[in-house]
């Protein structure tokens, strides 16, 4: 028995000897089979771009152009937290010399770099900075629509700190992508990937220029497919940090392979928090090729407003599950309309394609040429119908060439608890828009510009009170509680939707 416990104590006393070092060996297999991202950097980095735009101005003491939502104090205290350095000035900030190599906006200091560097005495602000990527060769730069919208000018900087003066080709607003160009030629592209073949769980790449800071690389993993967040286009989701100025930036695959554009952010504070959505590149590359061909992008409609099905809709209805498209209003004389649809109606089906959620009947019809016959599957009264409907021309939301856009006047500076500046709304356009009420944004930012409002949208509500003129709208965002989120009942295009908001509190 003695003998028996003395080896047993023993047997014991080498294993549990042993087992410090049992982690130490996982652990160190685990890191060698962590993947290397190096070559695959040293492979698509120099096909990313920065970019940059300026808009022009009146008064020459406006403050240098920072990413949305944060102002001189917030980059300052970032810089001097995270790289314990004063904030370098940019080449828009009061006082920095243009052309410079000031905030890594290389120019002409003895780079070779464009010749359409702009005048120092041009009266001109920067109003927004972000990434793009190379698709060709011969100058063609992909980005996102929200980079370089309402530009006057567009800069692009290459990985060697040459900067050119970007013509914009065209502009697409309902899937955020953009196209410009550049007079340069044997520049580094991209390799297009298939972003069907995007797997949930693999790793990712981002490169950009998050805060300005150019070429900087983030990794991660795909979180979801096909996320729907009310957009026209179903998102890849990623766990890779984005910031503000990744806008336009390709999302990469371990093949070196472009395979999204990163477009949004889910953020309560404007910077990243471990969500940032991309649009998957087959979409944007379709979108891209028609804005190359003819500087816009024609989409069929059918000219209604559809909303989601939900279980106890479904249930009430008789559906056996919660699918369709829910048609809330119908066009008069639309395509629809003569088809026979009805407010009330489910669709189910587009040209015998499954409609699972309310998102996927737009992205259906608007991929269908107009003027070519389909057919509508509803449900209606406990029954399916099948409707014949001829697609009409979706209207563009913008014209595409950058010299046909008509002079601008200087942007408003938005200053209420909310971020926006509004203005009223003339009746004749109220009725226009089947409208009883509301007031358009002219000029957007701090929190609003966060939640993604958009110049041009239109305040219907905030809370529960019906806006009906700017003077009380103004009025009534001067009380708002900064402590507590308001709902803001907001139209854009044919859409209604509610955007939860944060009011910011006084300012000094």
């Amino acid at each position: 028995m003695t003998t028996f416990s003395v080896r047993k104590f023993l047997a014991a006393a080498v294993v549990a000897a042993c087992l410090p070092f049992a982690p130490h060996t996982a652990s160190a297999a685990s890191a060698a089979n962590l993947p290397d991202f190096t070559d695959l950097v040293d492979k698509v980095g120099p096909a990313v771009v920065n970019i940059r735009t300026t808009t022009r101005v009146t008064n020459s003491g406006a403050r240098g152009g920072l990413p949305p939502g944060m102002d001189d104090g917030d980059m300052s205290e970032f810089f001097r937290r995270f790289f314990g350095i004063p904030m370098p000035q940019s080449p828009q900030s009061p006082g920095a010399p243009r052309g410079g190599d000031n905030g890594g906006h290389g120019g002409s200091g003895g780079s070779g770099g464009s010749q359409d560097t702009p005048d120092s005495n041009d009266p001109e602000q920067n109003s927004g900075v972000g990434s793009g990527f190379i698709l060709s060769a011969d100058g063609y730069v992909m980005t996102n629509a929200h980079v370089i919208d309402d530009a006057d000018t567009i800069y692009v900087t290459l990985t060697d700190k040459r900067e050119f003066k970007a013509k914009l080709i065209g502009v697409d607003d309902r899937t955020d992508v953009a196209v410009v160009k550049i007079s340069a030629a044997n520049l580094p592209t991209i390799t297009i990937g298939d972003s069907n073949k995007v797997r949930v769980g693999e790793w990712v790449v981002a490169i950009g220029s998050p805060f300005g800071l150019e070429n900087t690389v983030t990794a991660g993993i795909v979180s979801a497919k096909g996320r729907d967040t009310g957009d026209y286009l179903p998102f890849i989701q990623t766990d890779v940090a984005v910031n503000p100025g990744n806008s336009g930036g390709p999302l990469i695959n371990m093949q070196g392979e472009v395979i999204g554009i990163n477009s949004q952010i889910y953020s309560r504070t404007g910077g990243f928090m471990g969500i940032s959505f991309a649009i998957p590149i087959d979409e944007a590359m379709r979108v891209a090729d028609q804005l190359k061909a003819s500087g816009k992008v024609v989409r069929g409609r059918i000219a209604v407003a559809i909303g989601e099905v939900t279980k106890d809709v479904a249930d009430s209805l008789g559906l056996p599950k919660s699918q369709g498209a829910l048609v809330s209003s119908v066009e008069p004389g639309g395509p629809a309309d003569k088809a026979g649809v009805q407010p009330g109606d489910i669709i189910l089906k587009f040209n015998g394609h499954s409609v699972d959620t309310a998102t996927d009947l737009p992205r259906m019809v608007g991929d269908t040429k107009p003027g070519t016959k389909a057919t509508i599957t509803v449900w209606r009264k406990g029954q399916t119908r099948e409707l014949p409907v001829t697609i009409a021309e979706m209207q563009p939301d913008k014209t595409a060439k950058a010299d046909q856009r008509k002079p601008q006047a200087p942007k408003q500076r938005a200053t209420n608890a909310l971020g926006l500046a509004v203005s009223d709304i003339p009746a004749d356009q109220l009725k226009a828009l089947k409208l009883r009420n509301g007031v358009q944004i002219d000029a957007v930012d701090g929190q609003a510009a966060r939640v993604g409002l958009q110049k041009g949208d239109i305040v219907l509500r905030v809370g529960d009170t019906d806006i009906t003129s700017a003077k009380q709208f103004d009025e009534l965002t001067s009380h708002l509680d900064s402590q507590k989120m308001v709902a803001l009942l907001v139209r854009r295009g044919e859409n209604t939707q509610f955007v939860p908001i944060r009011p910011r509190s006084a300012q000094k």
